[in-house]
């Protein structure tokens, strides 16, 4: 098949990855290409060549202490950058000929654009409902031309209101470059991601003092504001911020942790560091939020409904008692990346023969 893969154009598409959507799209878009199809990522500038990349935005002003495109008074101006870049893209995008688009833009412009197009698109929801996307989508329903998938039955269940028909695939992860350990080294707890309010770093670590535990923190920080005021703050010698590691960093670091410790503060669509943590046999302690009790069973982790940090300590110790084997078997069941890729595949050949019988003479 013939697939343009569009990226979000928030952070490049490139290792060490921002965050889940960019370790998603870089993943997807390689087992695309190593699966014979002729693939062209839609991306911003700096994004991973290896990946045959057509850029549609520079990264230029892209600012890695910021981790964003703009300072704080341009934000109007990142607004107005990524709306043209997808614009100029949707109105050439039957000219490549290509067989499917596969968007993963989060962005309002490739929907609606796709009713005025001749190439079949497949979406992937990666969010709950977003105020542009919403609007997007309910206009786009009148044409009924668009196919929509999310990543988890809790995330679909929230687009139902806009939404009708959508198939879920669910994440997966490269089980083959996140290695297994048998036995942790280590006592500490781990947790790893973006330090954003959304994940709630700060009640990570104030859970792991609270269970007895030494904390390492790894990941950017994504808010500045959040991180000096609510996270900083809890940092001493039982609470270490490694800041952003290598791939390999992360997986020794998960690998001889007793616990990941996972704290999302909104709802969360999928979790790849579940997916992460539970390949490298590392049990995950908390809040059950989003999608994380669909992927976290009595075997592989405990969650709390409460949003506690007394009932996340709780947690915490009581993962560290969890079976590491059975945490990996998990993994390998139900997130391998090889099974989603698959899923995609096959949604890409259902879409692109309705198309096909539509336009037949």
């Amino acid at each position: 098949m013939k697939i343009a893969v569009l990226a979000h154009l928030k952070h490049p598409i490139r290792k060490p990855f921002m965050g889940g959507l960019e370790a998603f799209t870089y993943e997807v878009t390689k087992l695309l290409l190593q699966r014979g199809h002729e693939v062209t990522l839609f991306a911003s500038e700096h994004s991973d060549p290896n990946l045959n990349v057509h850029s549609i935005l520079s990264d230029v002003d892209y600012d890695m202490e910021t981790l964003s495109r703009f300072r704080s008074h341009e934000l109007s101006e990142d607004f107005i950058s990524t709306h043209h870049a997808y614009l100029e893209l949707m109105q050439e995008i039957d000219q490549y000929d290509f067989d499917v688009v596969f968007n993963n833009s989060l962005n309002y412009v490739p929907i609606t654009m796709a009713t005025l197009m001749q190439t079949p698109m497949v979406t992937v929801l990666h969010t709950p409902p977003i105020f542009e996307m919403k609007r997007a989508i309910l206009a786009a329903n009148r044409y009924k031309k668009l196919t929509y998938v999310s990543v988890s039955e809790t995330n679909a269940s929230s687009w139902e209101p806009y939404i009708t028909e959508c198939k879920v695939i669910q994440n997966g992860i490269n089980l083959d470059k996140w290695i297994f350990t048998a036995k942790n080294a280590g006592n500490y707890v781990l947790w790893f991601g973006r330090i954003h309010p959304d994940k709630g770093t700060h009640f990570a670590i104030a859970a792991a003092k609270l269970a007895g535990r030494p904390i390492k923190i790894a990941g950017s920080v994504a808010d500045k504001h959040y991180f000096e005021t609510f996270v900083k703050p809890l940092l001493d010698e039982s609470a270490e911020w490694v800041e952003h590691c290598t791939h390999e960093e992360l997986n020794d670091l998960i690998g001889n942790a007793a616990v990941s410790v996972i704290t999302p503060c909104w709802e969360e669509p999928f979790g790849l560091v579940v997916a992460e943590s539970l390949a490298c046999g590392t049990p995950v302690a908390g809040f059950a939020r989003g999608a994380l009790p669909k992927i976290v069973n009595n075997e592989t982790g405990c969650l709390t409904a409460a949003c506690s940090v007394v009932e996340l300590a709780k947690c915490i110790n009581d993962a560290a008692q969890l079976s590491r084997k059975a945490c990996r078997a998990h993994a390998e069941s139900a997130l391998d990346i090889q099974e989603m890729v698959s899923s995609y595949e096959n949604v890409f050949a259902q879409v692109i023969e309705n198309c096909e019988s539509k336009y037949a003479l």
